[in-house]
């Protein structure tokens, strides 16, 4: 539970009467609400807010069900399905626009350096302060200023963009001022505690209230209406007190808590990622399973793609220089060498780590095709129009295939630039190295900025997707070694990657998505 939890539900229970203990002495919310309705009639007939023409009365028969009565039409109809939850005998359920008396919109006018008043906008209200000195002033009929008059306990509410239904309790004004148009201004009677009010606007009863009222637009938003209808609990007025006062009293352990367990997170996360970093760099050295003698070797693997190159080659599939490929070895001096044809040379500045024996050093080149895709709108536009994806479309733990766009492609770029399910994809700019495997069984088209890896003879690619997300979380991508150096089709061909066996590649895939399961 987080901080946010925690408050949720303190409010829920402060709400439900469960915060703090009811006083049998203390006078129940139905003579409080009796005296709020007395005092918008007489407000009425003072001409001073208007009449409410769907104002209500809700109360409980004697059949334990609840009911709303309409007093300007005298129709009653039963709101069972509305009532949320069981409040205590001394409470009452009322609607928000019953205990109103006003929601007023805001004034819609420019802002400016001087006017004739300020006028506080939803950007000037910051955790839960307004920013005075941010305040802009704006120009307005005399006659209208007192409509719009912001006064000590009124509550602000936003009611569309990003923040909308995000409520503020003003406790001061400093200097003379009204409201602009994002916002709405609801009053409401005195004989309510307006901190009780506030809390009530942050519960979650209030929130999903105003998530069924609101409008779903491309800026959602909610008007008057909605927060009129509103239900909420009202307690005794001793009650409403003894609640904020609780509130109050726990509101500084609730902050204390949410940063503890902020931090926790935080710190969970972090040794989370530096587990699996391990996990990772234990399988890549093979000392996460044992290694097997009858798995055979990967001298045997190299074997193996050398003669489906030779085949390649003879098919006209492949280029004879494919068949160049570099052998790395460990001299009897310990040291590291690459021999490619009939030149040697000592690579072990290149080596991060020693291998177990069956393991092979290798050019990703060596046991992949390797094969980028189109640049974008280059060539023929009379070629084949096909789907692609780019490097924004492909993410470590799978793609984004929403609207997808369409590029010509002549013949002899169709298999040159098109995946199929199993080849391994890796991105050249943004986060360098990230890579995730085409798993659909539909082929896709790619632009050059994404790297296609298709092995020689059957691998587990899996692996080799887990080594470019190695290097991704420890940082050292452009470094030596796995890392990519200056992220090109060749640094990419000649990157060094460790090379088990085949069956050891399965089994190592299994331990880390096993480990990987159990630290979620």
């Amino acid at each position: 539970m987080n901080g946010k939890q925690l408050k949720n539900s303190i409010l829920q229970w402060a709400i439900q009467g469960k915060l703090v203990p009811q006083d049998p002495n203390d006078e129940p919310a139905s003579v409080l609400l009796e005296r709020i309705r007395e005092e918008k009639a007489r407000l009425v007939k003072e001409k001073k807010i208007k009449k409410d023409k769907n104002e209500s009365i809700i109360y409980r028969g004697e059949d334990n069900s609840y009911y709303e009565k309409f007093l300007a039409t005298g129709e009653v109809k039963c709101i069972d399905e509305e009532i949320p939850f069981e409040i205590p005998s001394s409470w009452e359920w009322e609607r928000w626009g019953n205990i109103s008396q006003s929601i007023q919109y805001g004034y819609n006018a420019p802002a400016l350096e001087n006017g004739d008043i300020r006028m506080v906008r939803i950007s000037d209200i910051q955790a839960n302060k307004v920013l005075w000195e941010n305040v802009p002033f704006c120009l307005i009929n005399a006659s209208e200023i007192e409509t719009y008059l912001l006064k000590v306990n009124d509550i602000l509410f936003a009611r569309t963009g990003g923040t909308v239904g995000k409520s503020f309790l003003v406790e001061e004004v400093p200097v003379k001022a009204i409201y602009a148009g994002y916002l709405i201004r609801t009053r409401y009677s005195s004989l309510l505690c307006p901190y009780y009010m506030k809390a009530f606007m942050e519960s979650q009863l209030y929130w999903e209230q105003l998530k069924n009222g609101t409008i779903a637009t491309a800026q959602p938003n909610c008007n008057g209406k909605t927060l009129g209808k509103m239900l909420l609990p009202i307690p005794p007025i001793n009650e409403q007190e003894r609640i904020v006062e609780k509130l109050r009293n726990v509101s500084f352990l609730i902050e204390r808590y949410g940063k503890s367990q902020d931090s926790l997170n935080q710190l969970n996360e972090q040794v989370t990622e530096q587990l699996k970093k391990s996990i990772l760099q234990e399988a890549i050295q093979g000392r996460l399973v044992p290694q097997i003698a009858e798995e055979g070797t990967s001298q045997e693997l190299l074997e193996q793609i050398r003669q489906e190159k030779q085949i390649l080659v003879k098919k006209g599939k492949l280029k004879k220089s494919a068949l160049h490929d570099s052998v790395i070895f460990k001299g009897d001096d310990n040291k590291y060498y690459e021999q490619i044809d009939k030149e040697t040379k000592e690579i072990t500045e290149d080596i991060l780590f020693d291998l177990p024996d069956k393991w092979q050093w290798c050019r990703i080149g060596a046991i992949f095709m390797h094969n980028n895709g189109k640049q974008l709108n280059k060539g023929n536009s009379k070629g084949k129009l096909m789907k692609y994806i780019t490097t924004s479309n492909l993410y470590w733990d799978g793609f984004v295939l929403d609207n997808l766009k369409e590029m010509p492609f002549e013949k002899n770029e169709i298999d040159r630039c098109m995946a199929v399910k199993g080849d391994l994809l890796v991105c050249e700019g943004g986060d360098i190295g990230r890579s995730c495997i085409w798993n659909y069984d539909f082929p896709i088209m790619l632009q050059n900025h994404i790297h296609k890896l298709r092995p020689y003879i059957p691998l587990c690619t899996k692996f080799f997707y887990y080594i470019f997300n190695l290097y991704n979380l420890a940082g050292l991508i452009g470094g030596k070694g796995i890392g990519i150096q200056g992220f090109s089709s060749k640094a990419l061909h000649n990157t060094l990657v460790p090379l088990p066996p085949l069956k050891e590649q399965y089994r190592i895939v299994t331990q880390i998505e096993k480990l990987f399961e159990q630290l979620r």
